[in-house]
């Protein structure tokens, strides 16, 4: 896990901004938007994500719309907590498209999964099939998604200031 915070000044905040908004800006928009001149914008948008700031450019699907009618966010337990049952746990959840987030946590249980399928018969499969023959899987605990009521996959930037 990455901890190393970098240093961003607000041109740099700026263009991150405009991205998360829109990562379909083209190059000359982004600059102008930034008050960079477009090869000044280009460097900093290179350095951002040489520095691994900017991971990558997504397209937000509807899910639904595509017939994928079941969201589901799934607390695991894992039986021992060692590191080769971790390892073995986490790369299987890597192979399982159905898993679109794995987060290692705290609390009640040691990972927090979100998952996603066609409807409650194929959800109802992929626990029983696979996800009850993952490594290590001790308990699962599930929460079917009823509506989506926030979805933001921008960060709040306006924190750094803080």
């Amino acid at each position: 896990m990455q901890t190393a915070n970098i240093d961003i000044d607000r041109f740099d905040r700026r263009i991150i901004e405009e991205l998360q908004r829109d990562a379909r800006l083209s190059h000359v928009t982004l600059s102008e938007r930034v008050s960079l001149s477009p090869s000044q914008c280009a460097r900093r948008l290179r350095r951002l994500e040489n520095k691994g700031v900017i991971t990558g450019y997504h397209a937000q699907v509807n899910g639904q719309l595509l017939g994928l009618d079941v969201v589901a966010l799934i607390n695991i337990n894992l039986e021992k907590h060692k590191e080769n049952i971790s390892a073995a746990f986490e790369q299987a959840v890597k192979l399982r498209p159905e898993i679109t987030e794995c987060l290692l946590v705290t609390g009640e249980g040691d990972y927090e999964l979100r998952v996603v399928a066609r409807n409650l018969k194929a959800f109802s499969s992929f626990i029983t099939d696979h996800l009850m023959k993952m490594p290590g899987v001790a308990a699962i605990r599930s929460n079917i998604q009823l509506s989506r009521v926030k979805s933001c996959p921008a960060l709040p930037l306006e924190s750094l200031d803080r």
